[in-house]
């Protein structure tokens, strides 16, 4: 395998900022190859080993791989076939930009080789950093790529991207109407029926086999899924396409212990003999817009799974939903389909309605932690901050009764079953951590607002010189914490409780004063 890349350690931005957006040398320029690694990792030519298999090695934290595959006949090879990759390796999960981008670059590679890529890899060097919320031009091969960069404030199902500062670009840019959704309908378009279980089994975490017949449509089918829990985090682990070659291959072949909450997708057949122990596996054909649902869509037992005897289209599950099926939503997108509806409004249909049914999942969830927030009376200057009230299972359901998913969601069912399942999942643990982290930072914020109002000349009076200093060094921790996690404190009030420290300083005696100044 060769790649291409920078030598040097990944520079990292600062917190907030994409890496390489703060990455400059003497003088404010940029470092060599500080603007690539804001987008890429490296690019990689990978040539196929028959006995190796792909082999490359990894830091612990996960990375995108995006690939073009080429296969050419070669009598002189083992198989028959010359075959090699272009990959590139990303942390950024832009699935339609990097393809988009290996459409362009792949084939001028094979065709050039190496000069092509350094040639593309130099223009990527000068490509802005990829910022949250903004529009950027990105020129390349003499294309320029227009892509919106997806925010964390962005409305879940807003608009895609409109087309801007058109008029002075020759020309015209490729717009990419999003940088890492994908076409929904397209890939949930063979098990359509089956949407409302494979959205539940998302939510609970379940392990999930998907066996399709290329890596393309598998990888597209394991996006998709983990996408559709939208505005909810799938804190699971995921493996877009998965082989024999994988490190964690004995490990999710096992029968030794149960299989981990893992999305998989794989092509070999023979892993429908080693997944067999798996609670769910889904088995999919080509990708295909047809002008009707596909008619062979069944549910089978597990029990009744037999090695190679799986027939695409088709779910192989004991699960059983908690909820109803919306018949509703099959029969909207049925007929868009003999109307020959667009995919791109098919896809919006579909994924407004799995968004609000995640949302009258979460929305319960949502305004029950709310009521776990110490009230803000509660929050005095000189005291630590009232703690979180816990998260008591038992109390979350009572309130379903008058505040349930009933209230915005149509659909019926065991809601109260589906909750009980999902407390004990991966996203349950993922969501509850950041929310409890958020609202901790939250109450960090208030504490030092309440601080700021605080008359710390009077509460000095009668107060010793050790009970002065602890002050002195636990309001410097709360300012250092304020500014390293970004709490969402106004900087005159980080400036006013600098100000406090340096004016308690000043009261106290110099051997103390010059202490505390060096600490």
């Amino acid at each position: 395998m060769d790649a291409l890349c920078r030598g040097d350690p990944r520079p990292r931005g600062r917190r907030g900022e994409p890496p390489g957006a703060s990455d400059s040398g003497p003088g404010g320029s940029p470092l060599p190859w500080a603007r690539f690694s804001a987008w890429l990792e490296c690019v990689c030519v990978v040539t196929f080993d028959l006995e190796l298999g792909q082999a490359m090695e990894r830091e612990t934290a996960h990375y995108f791989g995006y690939v073009y595959f080429r296969q050419v006949k070669d009598s002189s090879m083992k198989r028959g076939y010359f075959q090699k990759s272009l990959v590139l390796v990303s942390r950024l999960p832009y699935v339609n930009l990097f393809q988009s981008l290996l459409q362009l670059i792949a084939p001028e590679y094979f065709d050039k080789l190496e000069p092509c890529l350094e040639a593309v890899c130099n223009e990527i060097d000068q490509w802005p950093p990829p910022v949250p919320g903004r529009t950027l031009n990105l020129p390349v091969m003499g294309i320029v790529i227009q892509v919106r960069i997806p925010s964390r404030v962005d409305k879940p199902g807003s608009s895609p991207l409109k087309q801007f500062n058109q008029e002075n670009l020759l020309p015209a840019p490729l717009v990419l109407p999003s940088v890492h959704e994908l076409d929904l309908f397209r890939c949930f378009q063979p098990v359509l029926i089956h949407i409302q279980m494979l959205w539940e089994l998302m939510l609970l975490g379940e392990p999930l086999v998907v066996m399709a017949p290329s890596p393309t449509v598998a990888s597209e089918m394991v996006l998709a899924l983990t996408s559709c829990l939208t505005p909810l985090k799938y804190c699971c682990d995921y493996r877009p396409y998965f082989t024999i070659h994988d490190s964690e291959f004995k490990e999710y072949t096992t029968r030794t212990q149960a299989p981990p909450n893992i999305v998989v997708g794989v092509t070999n057949p023979f892993f429908i003999k080693t997944l067999q122990h798996w609670p769910h596996l889904l088995r999919i054909g080509e990708l295909k817009m047809s002008g009707d649902l596909p008619k062979q869509v069944k549910v089978k037992k597990l029990t009744k799974l037999k090695t190679l005897d799986t027939k695409p289209g088709r779910v192989y599950t004991s699960y059983k939903t908690f909820l109803h099926k919306d018949k509703t939503l099959i029969k909207r997108l049925l007929k868009g389909i003999q109307r020959k509806r667009p995919s791109e409004v098919q896809s919006a249909l579909l994924r407004r309605h799995l968004l609000e049914l995640t949302q009258s999942f979460i929305i319960p969830l949502e305004h029950y932690i709310a009521s776990l927030m110490p009230l803000q009376k509660a929050i005095t200057p000189w005291k630590n901050p009232p703690q979180i009230r816990p998260f008591r299972q038992e109390d979350f359901m009572k309130t379903l009764e008058h505040a349930g998913p009933q209230l915005t969601c149509v659909l019926r069912g065991d809601w109260l079953g589906l909750y009980r399942r999902f407390f004990r999942s991966p996203n349950f643990d993922g969501w509850y951590r950041q929310r409890h982290k958020e609202m901790t930072q939250k109450l960090e914020a208030l504490h030092l607002e309440a601080i700021c109002e605080a008359n710390i000349v009077a509460w000095m009076k009668d107060k010793s010189e050790v009970e002065i200093v602890d002050l002195v060094l636990k309001l410097r921790e709360k300012l250092v914490r304020a500014r390293c996690h970004h709490l969402t404190v106004k900087e005159e009030t980080l400036q006013r409780v600098g100000l406090y420290i340096e004016t308690i300083i000043g009261s106290l005696p110099e051997d103390l004063q010059t202490v505390l100044h060096h600490h």
